[in-house]
């Protein structure tokens, strides 16, 4: 008994040194004890803008002047499995969306059964609230059956609106906005500036130049 007893506790001693030794040898080693600089940086990660984010880009009214419903055509096709817009088609998963531009909002479609959150929106079918819709349709109208998450680029609902537009509603498209003042270069000539005349240059800019009397010399001529 006590020879086993003497065995465990001479491993037990033997275990404590090597324990003591390992973790001077780390400390020397590794400086773990130690504050230390950071030899070298690592990359900060950035994170990503949103597609098409961002609130400083051209307006609606620009973007639909400049629309392109051949283009909205292709982004049409993302909501073929859903919708017909031919017209006379078929009510499918959602509604055909022959002339819907102008209607009412979750109204008509040959009875097509809206959500509640749809039909009980109120108002027509301008550009901005299908703008709105399309960029996200939970957000417009909370509750509602669409399930699609909505076209984050602006261009692209231009596009589609303006494609919506061609098939049998043929809304007038708006005119591009006028660039704010702070946008328009000095003596650029607008509908609401007219252009800066330039200050004469060259040979003739003395004969331009207004002189102003000098009260000593106005004295003198007046005598």
């Amino acid at each position: 008994m006590s020879d086993k007893f003497n065995t465990i506790a001479g491993w037990a001693l033997f275990g404590g040194i090597v324990a003591i030794g390992l973790s001077s040898v780390s400390s020397r080693v590794f400086m773990a004890d130690k504050q230390h600089e950071v030899e070298k940086e690592g990359y900060a990660i950035v994170a990503a803008e949103e597609e098409g984010g961002g609130e400083g880009g051209p307006s609606l009214n620009t973007l639909l002047a400049s629309a392109d419903p051949a283009a909205g055509e292709k982004v049409f096709a993302k909501c073929t499995a859903c919708h017909t817009i031919n017209q006379g088609g078929a009510n499918g998963i959602g509604p055909n969306l022959w002339a819907t531009m102008g209607e009412e909002i979750g109204k008509g479609k040959g009875g097509f059964a809206f959500s509640s959150a749809l039909s009980g929106h109120g108002g027509t079918w301008t550009f901005e609230n299908m703008d709105a819709w399309l960029a996200s349709p939970k957000a417009f109208a909370a509750g509602t059956k669409m399930s699609f998450a909505g076209l984050s680029k602006p261009e692209d609902r231009a596009n589609l609106i303006a494609y919506l537009n061609a098939q049998g509603s043929n809304l007038p498209l708006p005119s591009a906005d006028a660039p704010a003042a702070e946008d328009v270069a000095p003596g650029v000539e607008t509908a609401d500036k007219p252009a800066a005349e330039a200050a004469p240059t060259g040979p003739d800019a003395a004969d331009a130049e207004v002189t102003t009397p000098v009260a000593g010399q106005n004295a003198a001529t007046a005598n």
